[in-house]
């Protein structure tokens, strides 16, 4: 959304300015210990409003009609017209409001106060046009920016509601095998699953949480899967504790996929079976490493439960939330599956 403040800041800036100008010759005359008369001041006036008539045309109508259309001949046609009408328009001011009777001076020719004013008010308009320039880029730059943060929290939107089903639909497969060999098991299952949600539906809502809060989620989903695993898995967890104060703020559910991935493709029914889960924060180089190492026994892949949907989704997500400040590895060889996580706080 845009700032109210910086809406009225341009118009602001150009009220002072012209103040400050219009009233320039009443401080200088106080300073020098003489009032300005009320006609030698509608004389000086007439400079700054033949300023302003040629800026403000420019600004508002002949710069968006006809520059910004890529009409340069119709500008410059109608620069020039408008800055003749405005030098005869001063010169019959001055002759007007001039310093009176009593006062000598070198009247110049109508021709060279035509040729300077000419010269004068095209660097005006010159100046209206920079700043119109500059502003629209802004303007653009800003509108462009916007749209770029509206992309990216509709993307990360979409991306969070695939991930939260593919994740419901993992755990509901667990507790399923569960109920047909554990029912107090399932149950506890059940109970553990309805906090999981909680926190995926709930508690993560927000664009950053707390590193404790996702650490605690981490840990209840893994005992949640450890209930159905046989004996010859293998199965170590190191997560940091988090010491009062010292908590950091991190994009939810970025470690999830790695770890679901680990259960599903680390474990097999009949052989032994390794998941090694290590998630550290480095809080001298302001890293958070998580380093996953299971057994590879790849399920079929044209599945609906393709790990390839998750880990893509990881991958997006990362490079929308944490563009040049993260790195994500993966290596297999014949019996391990190694994936390596590093984000830079």
């Amino acid at each position: 959304m845009s700032n109210p403040s910086r809406k009225w800041l341009t118009p602001t800036m150009h009220v002072i300015v012209w103040a400050l100008i219009f009233y320039s010759p009443v401080m200088f005359s106080s300073a020098v210990g003489k009032l300005i008369t009320f006609r030698e001041y509608l004389h000086f006036v007439g400079i700054p409003i033949s300023h302003m008539i040629v800026f403000y045309v420019n600004y508002f109508i002949f710069i968006d009609l006809f520059l910004f259309k890529r009409k340069q001949a119709r500008f410059l046609l109608s620069n020039l017209l408008l800055i003749l009408l405005v030098t005869i328009a001063l010169h019959l001011w001055n002759e007007s409001f001039g310093m009176g009777e009593g006062h000598d001076h070198m009247v110049p020719p109508l021709f060279f106060i035509i040729i300077r004013d000419t010269i004068v008010f095209s660097l005006t308009a010159s100046l209206s046009v920079a700043l119109k320039v500059t502003s629209d880029w802004y303007r653009r730059e800003r509108q462009q920016q916007e749209l770029e943060r509206e992309k990216s929290a509709t993307e990360l939107k979409n991306l969070k509601n695939q991930l939260n089903p593919h994740f419901l639909f993992n755990t509901l497969n667990n507790i399923y095998s569960l109920t047909a060999t554990n029912q107090q098991q399932a149950q506890y299952a059940i109970l553990s699953l309805s906090k999981l949600l909680r926190y995926v539906l709930y508690d993560n809502d927000s664009a950053f949480i707390p590193l404790s809060k996702e650490i605690s989620f981490i840990q209840s989903y893994i005992e949640l899967m450890s209930l159905r695993l046989s004996d010859k898995v293998k199965v170590a967890v190191s997560l940091p504790k988090i010491q009062e104060g010292k908590d950091v703020m991190i994009a939810p559910l970025l470690f999830i996929t790695l770890i679901e991935n680990a259960f599903k493709h680390g474990v097999s029914p009949g052989e032994e079976s390794v998941i090694d889960i290590s998630i550290e924060m480095d809080n001298e180089e302001r890293k958070l490493i998580c380093k996953i190492i299971n057994t590879s026994f790849p399920k079929n892949e044209d599945s609906v439960n393709s790990p390839g949907i998750g880990l893509e989704n990881l991958k997006k997500r990362l490079a929308l939330i944490y563009p040049g400040k993260y790195s994500l590895m993966t290596n297999k060889d014949e019996k391990y599956y190694i994936s390596l996580l590093i984000i830079n706080l």
